[in-house]
C-alpha cells in the first residue's frame, strides 16, 4: 500500500507492537569443519555411543575407524572424542550455489604440483642441451630457447605423430584428443552441389538424405545421399514385423484383444512374430517327418536295388576272349567292342519248346515262336 487508508491515523500509536516480531535469519558464511573433533574425550563409555570407538556423535554402523577386536564399549579404553556436528543455515542462494563449500586454497596444491613439473622439465631440457653441446650436435641459436615456458615447440614435438592422424585434433594445452565425425580429407556433404535449391543439408545431424546431384545415376557417384543407410541394419527385420502386424490385423478383427501394435507395444509384437515363425517351422518339420516315415522304406528299397544293379554291372561276365604273350602284350582278341552277357538265363527251352520266351510278338504280347503261345509256363504243342 502506497498510502494508508483514511480511517488509519498515523499520528497516533497503533497496535503494531503487539504483533509477533519475525526474527531475521542471517545466512552463515562458513562451512562444515571436516574431520574436526572436540578437544576433550570422555573417560568412560556412554550409553548410546559408538560401540567401536566410543564417540557419541555417530552410531556403530556409521563408524569410519578400523573395527577393533574388542570395542570401547567392553574395554573402556582409547575412547575417541566426539566429532563436531555443525548446523549451518543457508539462504536461498547459498543452498543452490554449485560452488558452495569450495575452498580456493585447494587449488594451490595443484599449482605447486605443476610448478614442480615445470621445474623438472627445465632441468631435463638443460641436461639434454648439455649433452648435445658436449657431443657437438647442436647449434648455438637453440640455446636462446632454454627455459622459455611460453614456447610450445618442446611439447608439440612429443605429439607430432598424433597430430598427423586423420580424424583427430590434438589440443596441446589440455592434452586431450578430440575425434571428429568425419575425416577431413573427404569432401563435405554440403560442398558436392553448391546450388541452394539442391538436396537439403541438416547441420544439426550432419545428414543429407537426398541425392545432391539430382537425377544422376547413384551407381556412378561417389556420394549419393544418406538414404542408402535407411535400408541397412535391422530395418529389414522391422519391415517384416510391420508386415506381420498388417497381416494379423485382418485375422484378429473379431478378437481385438489379440491385435498387436508395433508402436504401442513393440516387445509383445516381436514375441508374437517369433512364436508364429516357430510354429511354422515346427509344422514344416512335422510334415517332413511324416513323409519320411511313410516313404522311407520304399526309398531305401529302391536305393538298395539300384546299388545292387550297379554292382552287377561292374561284375558282369563277357564273351570276350583275350590271349596275352609272356611279355603282357595282347596277342588275340584285344580290339573291338564285345557284348556283355545277359543277367538272365540264355539258351534254355523249358516244357518241350524249341524257341526261347520272347521270340514271338503279336498284339502287344510276347510268346513262343514255336507254338505261338503267350503263357510262359505253357507246354509246347507244335503247330
Amino acid at each position: 500500500m502506497i498510502q494508508a487508508p483514511w480511517y488509519v491515523d498515523t499520528s497516533k500509536p497503533g497496535l503494531k507492537h503487539q504483533r509477533k516480531q519475525g526474527e531475521e535469519k542471517k545466512a552463515s558464511d562458513g562451512w562444515y569443519s571436516r574431520g574436526a573433533r572436540k578437544e576433550q574425550a570422555s573417560t568412560k563409555y556412554r550409553k548410546g555411543a559408538c560401540e567401536n570407538c566410543g564417540a557419541g556423535s555417530h552410531k556403530t554402523k556409521d563408524c569410519m575407524e578400523r573395527p577393533r577386536k574388542k570395542g570401547a564399549k567392553w574395554t573402556g579404553k582409547d575412547i575417541q572424542p566426539d566429532e563436531i556436528v555443525e548446523t549451518i543455515d543457508f539462504d536461498y542462494d547459498k543452498k543452490r550455489d554449485r560452488w558452495n563449500g569450495y575452498d580456493s586454497r585447494q587449488h594451490l596444491k595443484l599449482v605447486e604440483e605443476w610448478e614442480l613439473i615445470e621445474e623438472a622439465r627445465k632441468k631435463r631440457k638443460a641436461q639434454e642441451l648439455d649433452e648435445a653441446i658436449a657431443s657437438g650436435n647442436i647449434e648455438g641459436t637453440n640455446l636462446l630457447n632454454l627455459g622459455d615456458s611460453s614456447s610450445e615447440e618442446d611439447n608439440e614435438d612429443k605429439y607430432a605423430e598424433s597430430i598427423d592422424m586423420p580424424g583427430q585434433k590434438l589440443d596441446v594445452q589440455s592434452r586431450t584428443t578430440i575425434r571428429n565425425l568425419r575425416i577431413r580429407e573427404d569432401t563435405a556433404k554440403y560442398l558436392h552441389n553448391l546450388d541452394p535449391n539442391s538436396a537439403y543439408y541438416d547441420p544439426k545431424s550432419r545428414s543429407m538424405r537426398d541425392n545432391p546431384h539430382g537425377n544422376t545415376d547413384p551407381r556412378t557417384l561417389a556420394y549419393a545421399g544418406d538414404n542408402f543407410s535407411r535400408s541397412t541394419g535391422e530395418i529389414t527385420e522391422l519391415t517384416d514385423v510391420q508386415a506381420y502386424v498388417w497381416e494379423i490385423d485382418g485375422r484378429t478383427a473379431a478378437a481385438p484383444h489379440m491385435a498387436a501394435h508395433l508402436q504401442a507395444n513393440p516387445t509383445q509384437t516381436v514375441l508374437l512374430k517369433k512364436q508364429e515363425d516357430q510354429k511354422k517351422l515346427d509344422a514344416k518339420e512335422q510334415r517332413r517327418r511324416e513323409i519320411l516315415q511313410k516313404y522311407a522304406d520304399e526309398e531305401s528299397q529302391i536305393g538298395k536295388e539300384a546299388e545292387k544293379l550297379a554292382m552287377a554291372k561292374q561284375l558282369t561276365q563277357t564273351e570276350r576272349y583275350v590271349e596275352y604273350s609272356r611279355h603282357g602284350q595282347v596277342v588275340k582278341g584285344g580290339g573291338g567292342q564285345h557284348s556283355h552277357k545277359s543277367q538272365y538265363v540264355e539258351d534254355v527251352y523249358p516244357n518241350n519248346h524249341t524257341s526261347v520266351w520272347g521270340s514271338y510278338w503279336k498284339d502287344g504280347k510276347w510268346g513262343y515262336k514255336c507254338c505261338h503261345q503267350f503263357f510262359k509256363n505253357s507246354y509246347c504243342v507244335p503247330l
